[in-house]
């Protein structure tokens, strides 16, 4: 299973707009993505609820998993939210 450490850049961590942007593109993928605190559990990138009640500030490194068909497709345009800065998205 592919899977990725990834420092978050937005200024919100995963909080509002970012997490929404991070949300909505895991939902356009086939794979199941999961992210979480490098060293805790991971949740379900793709609920909303999940992804927020991480707490994941900006520097912060997250992982990223995903199993499926279009995982490296997925990690990558997560990975491109993640590291972005948020006026950039």
């Amino acid at each position: 299973m592919p899977e990725r450490v990834v420092t978050v850049v937005p200024e919100d961590g995963l909080h509002a707009r970012p997490a929404s942007k991070f949300v909505e593109a895991a939902n356009e993928f086939g794979a199941e993505i999961r992210v979480g605190h490098v060293d805790g559990d991971l949740v379900n990138a793709a609920s909303m609820l999940a992804v927020t009640g991480l707490g994941v500030a900006t520097g912060e490194d997250v992982r990223l998993t995903a199993e499926g068909k279009d995982a490296e497709a997925a990690l990558d345009e997560l990975e491109r939210i993640l590291t972005t800065p948020e006026d950039e998205l």
